[in-house]
């Protein structure tokens, strides 16, 4: 074959190719646009919006790059979208060619002046509405932790205190809010049938009408920790209440802010994290293995959930029930690791006048109190269960079991007259914090409080050790005795600060003579 033969026949191949491969092009683009299915099957959506004529675009003939957003998709307003398959904007017709649309408007729906396709959502505080097939949004009912038509009854209502809507609040459920924010479960019948520790004191002792521990003992009473979605109010009030005594019972010699992460994480005993757990369970490891400062374990928040995250706080025992920690702090900017432990818990007598002398002697007591649904939305006044909820259905009344520390108490005087007894409390579920702690009345409250307390309370002398040359560097020595202890001859006096600058001893003692049988009584009320 000649040369010029195999170059016509080079330069026909090549055109074959050339031609193959416009053909393939053009296959995309009719795939892309002509071939698509278009965007009108079902009517035009948000017929009355602006698309061309907000760009200000009015292409002609075929410009793929005519587009304009369009939901989750791109409209075009070039004339080659007016085809028998339109991907024109809703205002194409219009506003490009002064005609009306040939597509009907889709049965959408309205909200705020705008149309939205059908199955279009948004959520009305914690319900979740659907744009139906027929126009109608769908939403759910749902009981919503925040309820404004609450809000507004309680405060048009003479209750005595007033309700506010809190923006973290705003979007979770009814069912959330008891799930997660509260945290403290109902004590065993073992627990509530423990006899009552009672106080010594004459039946006409006077005792103030206002009292505040924080006015009492300045700089020793903690600021509640916020603890979010976690339910843990078991372990946030436990190490609270904990604090504050280890600094009243130290003069201020140690002052503490407990780590309820500590508790969270590591006391899996019948405990369930932030998704509840038990007070006396709390206490009997405070007692036992001891907890390091929130500042060296620092809490992680963390929604409810049944697994615990792993205990990075261990400890071992040094003899004679004190514990070391074994482990560095989880916060690598702290490396002090003191463990911390505590005397057994006991139950308050359910006399009001000596829970307020162990108050007013020995610091903040902790509480169990039954949570309604209107407690959230507390803002100020002496709060007390209303029944606003009542005529909305079951489903907006739930209740849930919370622990808080008591800090004071006080009386309020009402316009009829009477006088109105509240008790002031600080806890980790409220957003409030302590400017304006929900001074509850009217609501059933069981005491219970373990940590230190003082010698004479209890059928067992205070002893006490010469301190050692560390322990007058260190913090002040402070052992006491605990009324819970054993029964045995040799009492241990279990109470102290960290490491070895505390000094304590065994007190040999006779057998303590057996506290009678007591009935137990219910909750106090403190309404006036």
């Amino acid at each position: 074959m000649s040369g010029d033969m195999r170059a016509l026949l080079c330069l026909w191949l090549v055109a074959q190719v050339a031609l193959v491969a416009q053909v393939a092009v053009s296959s995309r683009l009719r795939t892309r646009r002509e071939l698509g299915p278009g965007l009108y099957q079902h009517g035009v959506y948000d017929a009355g919006g602006s698309y061309c004529q907000r760009g200000d675009v009015c292409c002609r003939g075929r410009d793929d790059a005519c587009t304009v957003p369009y939901h989750d998709t791109l409209c075009y307003c070039d004339l080659f979208c007016n085809r028998t398959v339109s991907d024109c904007c809703p205002d194409f017709w219009e506003y490009c060619l002064g005609i009306p649309a040939p597509f009907p408007k889709a049965p959408g729906c309205a909200r705020a002046g705008r149309d939205y396709p059908p199955g279009a959502t948004y959520r009305e505080n914690c319900n979740l509405c659907t744009c139906g097939p027929g126009g109608q949004w769908q939403c759910e009912d749902r009981a919503c932790l925040m309820d404004g038509e609450l809000i507004d009854a309680i405060n048009r209502g003479n209750y005595g205190w007033r309700a506010a809507n809190y923006s973290q609040f705003w979007g979770m459920t009814l069912e959330d809010g008891i799930r997660h924010r509260l945290g403290t479960f109902r004590p065993s019948p073992t627990v509530m049938n423990m006899n009552e520790l009672h106080m010594n004191m004459d039946s006409n002792e006077a005792l103030p009408r206002h009292f505040d521990a924080a006015a009492k003992w300045p700089g020793m009473i903690h600021e509640p920790l916020d603890q979010g979605n976690c339910a843990g109010s078991w372990a946030f009030s436990t190490a609270a209440v904990a604090s504050d005594r280890i600094s009243i019972h130290s003069m201020g010699h140690m002052s503490p802010a407990l780590s309820p992460q500590n508790l969270l994480a590591c006391d899996t005993r019948n405990q369930r994290g932030c998704s509840g757990g038990r007070l006396d369970g709390a206490w009997w490891y405070l007692r036992r293995r001891g907890v390091v400062t929130d500042e060296c374990y620092p809490f992680t928040s963390q929604q409810s959930q049944p697994a615990a995250p792993p205990c990075m706080m261990h400890s071992r025992s040094t003899g004679r029930g004190k514990r070391q920690a074994t482990a560095r702090c989880p916060n690598p900017q702290t490396h002090s690791n003191e463990i911390y432990q505590s005397t057994p818990a006991y139950r308050l007598s359910s006399s009001e006048k000596e829970i307020m002398k162990e108050l007013l002697e020995n610091g903040p007591v902790q509480a169990i109190l039954e949570v309604h649904e209107d407690f959230f939305m507390y803002k100020s006044g002496i709060y007390r269960h209303t029944p606003v909820a009542e005529g909305k259905g079951p489903k907006h009344q739930r209740h849930g079991t919370h622990s808080v520390k008591i800090t004071g108490w006080g009386e309020e005087q009402l316009p009829d007259g009477q006088t109105q007894k509240y008790w002031v409390s600080l806890g980790g579920a409220q957003p409030w914090g302590a400017a304006a702690s929900p001074r509850p009345c009217g609501v059933r409250l069981d005491f219970f409080f373990g940590g230190c307390h003082r010698a004479e309370r209890v059928p067992c002398p205070l002893c006490r050790r010469r301190p050692t040359r560390g322990a007058r560097r260190g913090a002040r020595a402070a052992t006491f005795a605990s009324p819970a202890a054993s029964t045995s001859a040799r009492w241990r006096l279990s109470w102290w600060g960290s490491g070895a600058a505390s000094a304590w001893r065994t007190c040999p003692t006779s057998e303590p003579p057996t506290p009678p049988p007591r009935g137990r009584a219910p909750g106090p009320h403190t309404q006036g």
